[in-house]
């Protein structure tokens, strides 16, 4: 019997999980939630990570004071963001959002020293402006020499010099960053790595040739360790195992999709972002793959998710917070009724068509506009377009999927908070005439922990977890209702 604690830091907000697993069960319980909230300082936009910091650590003193003692903690977060240290261990600047404009154009200034193709063929991750490979390029570009620097150390800002990637010794993204603080080892986990587009995913090696072509510094990469790996015990008291966990939060809710064997399911990590994919053994690198726009990216037990993201729940997140600002405030529970009862296809939107925040209902119109279409009328309207569009890039997406990896797909699981919402979670089985089976809503937390668990010693692999996962929560059916082939 095992007790596990798990630190699961979404875009939006975190929260610390205590997991017990007994009787080949598993029991969680929250601890402790925090929100995320983004800085912006100018033009640019960063993260809280000295604040995240003090919640890791509120979370692990609220444990302590309930008597808990732990076999093992992991953490988690959202992919591409990154943290540099310089020759002190310290932060030489503040960690960047990846929604931070910096790497606007930066892809195409990428390509002109390596074509698309070949950045493709080293690693076999989609093209997205934010990955940390326009993300360095674009720090290189800059010179960031002081550019929101500070050097911030573990449990302290202490503003002083930095000159930003030129005194970068190490670079860490976000969760191998927090790890280093808990413990004083400097590694990086293979899912979270994945998502940097310098990675090569058949090898499970940086692709340093990559980084060479762009004059960037390899030699700041940290060893590569795979999910479950023991990093050490934490330095301060109480002196908890650490383990490097799936440290990609989607990697850590895909492992507790509970399928059983077969592969003809898909799987929605839905949040923030809608992360779609496959779960296949070796990476699809092809022209194929590279038309089709999906990625490659690293999952427990050495498998890939074959995926593409998906613009997610992010945009009603946005269309909210830009109510609440004109003093119309909802709870997501209200938002979603709204959108089942008002008028169906006011209109249809790209979701990945919003990237930057925002004033997200006023982006929304202009989009309506620009493509003939008349916005949606009233906030309920605006809720059934994101859904609705949401639900027709999942078939999108499905489709592409089924026709790269040449199976048919009978069943989604959605994952994740979004699988909550069962409007969505109708909607999607209607568009794709697919089973959708709902659940776990906190798949990433459990994740974490039963990969922190196969790292004890105490579960043998990924079947092992998944069965665990079917034994301890029970899904939820939706089966297609009425079609929407027209």
């Amino acid at each position: 019997m095992g007790q596990y604690l798990a630190f699961d830091l979404g875009a939006e907000s975190g929260r610390a999980m205590a997991g017990r697993l007994s009787d080949g069960q598993l029991a969680v319980d929250e601890i402790h939630r925090f929100p995320n909230t983004p800085v912006r300082e100018g033009d640019a936009l960063y993260w809280d990570t000295e604040g995240l910091w003090r919640e890791i650590e509120r979370g692990i003193g609220l444990a302590a004071e309930r008597k808990l003692s732990f076999d093992g903690v992991g953490i988690d977060t959202w992919g591409v963001d990154y943290g540099l240290l310089g020759a002190d261990g310290a932060l030489v600047e503040k960690p960047r959002h990846y929604r931070d404009a910096r790497t606007n154009g930066v892809m195409e200034k990428v390509f002109e020293r390596v074509p698309r193709g070949e950045v493709f063929g080293y690693t076999g991750i989609q093209f997205m402006q934010f990955n940390t490979l326009y993300q360095l390029y674009a720090a290189r570009l800059a010179g960031e020499g002081g550019l929101g620097a500070a050097r911030l150390s573990k449990g302290g800002g202490l503003p002083a010099g930095g000159d930003g990637l030129a005194a970068a010794r190490q670079l860490l993204n976000m969760p191998d960053l927090f790890n280093y603080w808990l413990t004083g080892a400097a590694r990086s986990e293979a899912t979270i790595a994945s998502t940097t587009q310098f990675f090569n995913p058949v090898t499970m090696t940086w692709a340093t040739e990559l980084l060479t072509r762009l004059d960037l510094p390899g030699g700041i990469l940290c060893p590569i360790v795979p999910p479950g790996t023991f990093l050490g015990n934490m330095t301060a008291a109480p002196h908890w195992p650490v383990y490097a966990t799936a440290g990609h939060d989607t990697a850590s809710a895909v492992a507790a999709v509970p399928a059983q064997g077969g592969d003809n399911w898909c799987y929605i990590s839905s949040g923030t972002w809608s992360l779609m994919g496959l779960e296949i053994d070796r990476p699809v690198i092809d022209a194929q793959s590279l038309a089709l726009g999906v990625t490659n990216e690293v999952g427990v037990g050495r498998k890939i998710r074959l995926l593409k993201n998906i613009a997610g729940l992010w945009l009603l997140q946005e269309c909210r917070r830009a109510w609440s600002l004109e003093g119309a405030e909802y709870s997501y529970g209200q938002l979603t009724r709204m959108a089942a009862e008002a008028r169906p296809f006011a209109a249809v939107i790209d979701p990945d068509a919003f990237l930057e925040p925002g004033e997200m209902p006023r982006k929304i119109a202009e989009h309506c506009r620009q493509t003939g279409q008349e916005p949606p009328a009233t906030h309920a309207e605006y809720a059934r377009t994101i859904l609705e569009s949401l639900a027709l890039r999942y078939r999108q997406v499905l489709e592409r999927l089924e026709k790269l990896a040449n199976r048919k797909i009978e069943a989604i699981h959605i994952v994740g908070g979004g699988s909550r919402n069962a409007v969505l979670n109708q909607m999607a089985a209607d568009c794709t005439g697919r089973v959708v089976i709902a659940g776990p809503s906190e798949a990433t937390a459990i994740g974490n922990i039963l990969v922190q668990a196969i790292g004890a010693g105490e579960l043998g692999g990924l079947e092992d977890l998944r069965a665990v996962v079917r034994r301890s929560f029970a899904p939820v059916t939706f089966e297609p209702v009425e079609t929407w082939d027209q």
